[in-house]
């Protein structure tokens, strides 16, 4: 790694002790980030700038660049990740493509230069410095613990699954060209410094990841450096890129990211299945045949009034009931989310503490990481499905899996990764009871609205076996 000489060798050193001296008095201080709510998590991420201000007038809208010159968070953005954490993890088995791409940009391309099968760091260290490639760690929140702090109360924060990517790039180099994402954006430069330029977006709010040239995106809308504590904030579709000034021996950050496919479109492909199926047992218009030979055709522009017709019906018919039923991203949600931080010591959940009974009063815990939902019943293969009420819950989700997706690949299979949904299954009658519970407040079990004493207690045993009440 080449070594900086002269006065930013003497900068460098004292920039060392001045953050050894931060990390000392961090851990005697209160911390810098604040993890009592997800609000307040929230919030002491983007200090000094209020949430209110921040939904106003940047969230998916424009950039926000906040440079704090703060030694104490500086120091906590570096124990975050670091260029020496990676030779323990590839000690721990990783592999390229899965948890590793090393790449550069080359002539306003991406240039992959990742090896087959395990990573070896050495090699690793080697194509860093030699051929001054970028190190992209996927989803470092897997091994992490304080990632997995703040991205589990960003998930709770945003009802969104939050990934991140470690980016580790050295002096007078760039990983990946001009290009723009499918996620909101947090940068957190945790080591060195990064040069960035970002341009205005050819896609508002884009929809996938697309690369851009140069000649094509114009002049930088924005242009500066992040330095350790630093962070950035960018919605969706914003062009951006990225270098290592020279000078710098590397630089450090992680991007933090959230929102994917998660916009009202998605909500609504989701959602109507569902009231297109509810009123069509209500309405014999939805139970009319469409016109003889209407699939054989290339144009359809005859039907589309009967189309608009139903369309406006429908949602005539939403505005009246207010109901719209998601399920699905529900469940991708919950499924694939981060289970909660209970501490680096704490033992899986387990029950705990005295069984619920018909006297006792009982309150709901991990209220952001459980949701209801109402479905056909999943376990009954008969023609007509009886709608049933479904609990799920992300207490026992894998860390070890979040956000690394569901490829077949020999990887994956060889780690036997997969996953699961956790939760319960009611009769649609224990809805209301169900309700009651997830008001957060408490409430005696013989005052849930059930019909009988035993399906009172049946539901809260329930609840308390998955961890989900906690009995006063």
């Amino acid at each position: 790694m080449p070594k900086k000489g002269g006065r930013q060798a003497e900068m460098g050193k004292e920039m060392q002790v001045q953050c050894k001296r931060a990390k000392v008095e961090a851990a005697c201080s209160p911390p810098v980030m604040s993890f009592e709510s997800p609000d307040s998590l929230f919030g002491s991420l983007i200090f000094p700038v209020k949430p209110e201000v921040f939904f106003r007038e940047y969230w998916e809208q424009k950039p926000l660049l906040v440079q704090r010159n703060d030694l104490l968070l500086a120091a906590y953005y570096q124990s975050l990740f670091q260029l020496p954490d990676l030779k323990e993890l590839c000690s721990q088995g990783l592999y390229y493509g899965r948890d590793i791409n090393i790449c550069r940009c080359v002539n306003g391309k991406k240039k992959v230069l990742n090896k087959e099968g395990k990573v070896n760091y050495m090699q690793l260290k080697k194509d860093f410095d030699q051929k001054k490639a970028t190190i992209q760690f996927h989803q470092p929140q897997r091994f992490k613990e304080e990632l997995w702090k703040i991205q589990e109360k960003l998930e709770c924060y945003f009802g969104s699954l939050v990934g991140s990517n470690v980016y580790i790039t050295p002096q007078g180099s760039q990983g990946l060209p001009p290009h723009y994402d499918d996620v909101e954006v947090f940068i957190l430069q945790l080591e060195g410094e990064k040069h960035w330029r970002l341009y205005k977006p050819t896609v508002h709010l884009a929809r996938e990841y697309n690369v851009e040239s140069e000649d094509r995106i114009g002049n930088p809308t924005h242009e500066f450096v992040l330095k350790p504590g630093d962070l950035l904030y960018f919605p969706r579709g914003t062009i951006h890129q990225a270098d290592t000034p020279p000078g710098i021996s590397y630089s450090t950050h992680v991007t933090i990211s959230t929102y994917q496919n998660n916009s009202w479109g998605d909500f609504l492909l989701d959602a109507i299945p569902g009231l297109v199926f509810d009123t069509a047992k209500d309405d014999v218009a939805l139970r009319t045949s469409i016109p003889r030979q209407l699939l054989m055709q290339v144009d359809i522009a005859d039907s589309t009034k009967k189309l608009s017709s139903i369309l406006r019906m429908l949602a005539d018919r939403l505005e009246n009931t207010r109901e719209l039923r998601s399920s699905d991203m529900k469940k991708d949600f919950i499924m694939n989310r981060l289970p909660p931080y209970l501490g680096c010591d704490s033992d899986p959940l387990t029950p705990g503490g005295k069984l619920p009974k018909l006297d006792s009063q009982i309150r709901l815990q991990f209220r952001d990481h459980a949701i209801v939902t109402v479905e056909p019943d999943q376990e009954n293969s008969d023609e007509v499905r009886k709608e049933m009420v479904y609990v799920y819950h992300s207490l026992k989700n894998r860390r070890e899996t979040h956000m690394m997706g569901t490829e077949d690949d020999d990887t994956t299979s060889e780690e036997g990764i997969s996953q699961q949904t956790h939760g319960l299954r009611f009769p649609l009658s224990y809805l209301d009871a169900l309700k009651q519970i997830w008001s957060g407040s408490t409430v005696y079990v013989k005052e849930l609205k059930l019909t009988s004493d035993a399906e009172k207690e049946n539901l809260a045993l329930s609840l308390w076996t998955e961890c989900l009440i906690e009995v006063f």
